[in-house]
């Protein structure tokens, strides 16, 4: 596919912070921030998700392996918890934080990139993130549709990374006439298997942006998305 021959961008944004991004990109020394990162994307605004890894390495002036290795349960618990909460739920993340360490550190000697070395096939990248604690199929697709999406990581395939069938996606497909608005999320990634069987993942960042841009639950600005010709939706309200 077209999309993974084209140049990387420099700086893939995931926080609207500069440092914390370049954090986040740094594969080659930093992969478990990725990693880390992903876990922590649950019940919060992704932004806020994404910058704890950053937050942390403010706090302790280190992100290295060695470092975090060296952090008790507790020790990551007061890193996010002072002084002011780093996420929603900080005693179940910090327990989700540690675990995922320690699985980085023992499962792969402390280098993350090795979960997608070597041309994995893309179940197998899935799988490896659906290990990690606090991790389900929503976030361990989401991870591997951004390393194949937008890192340019390469796998033997795609067809295994499926969409993350969060509210945004829901709403999109259902208003686009493509699953019932209730839809269940069986039916949302079956649908998207159906639509490109490739690499169904593909269409979950543009279903996502446009749900957040546009396709909002009320204040909706149909004239402004780039889907409104094809969707039944926006012709209604025209």
């Amino acid at each position: 596919m077209a999309i993974y021959h084209a140049p990387r961008e420099e700086i893939t944004p995931f926080t609207g912070n500069k440092d914390a991004d370049r954090l986040l990109n740094d594969l080659s020394d930093h992969p478990h921030a990725f990693v880390l990162a992903c876990i922590m994307d649950r019940q919060v605004k992704a932004e806020r998700a994404w910058m704890v890894p950053f937050h942390l390495r403010e706090k302790l002036q280190d992100f290295s392996m060695t470092r975090l290795a060296a952090l008790s349960r507790d020790d990551i618990f007061r890193l996010m918890a002072e002084p002011a909460p780093l996420h929603r739920f900080v005693d179940k993340m910090a327990g989700f934080f540690f675990s995922g360490i320690q699985r980085i550190a023992t499962q792969y000697g402390s280098n993350a990139s090795l979960m997608w070395a070597d041309r994995p096939s893309s179940a197998m990248v899935v799988y490896r993130f659906l290990e990690f604690d606090g991790v389900g199929p929503k976030i361990a697709n989401m991870a591997a549709n951004i390393l194949a999406r937008h890192f340019k990581v390469e796998f033997s395939d795609y067809y295994s990374i499926d969409i993350s069938a969060d509210i945004q996606v829901r709403r999109v497909f259902g208003r686009l006439g493509l699953t019932p608005l209730d839809a269940s999320v069986e039916q949302l990634v079956y649908r998207a298997r159906s639509l490109h069987p490739e690499f169904p993942g593909l269409l979950d960042l543009p279903s996502w942006e446009i749900g957040r841009k546009w396709c909002r639950p009320r204040a909706k600005e149909c004239r402004a998305c780039y889907m409104q010709r094809l969707c039944p939706t926006a012709a209604g309200e025209a």
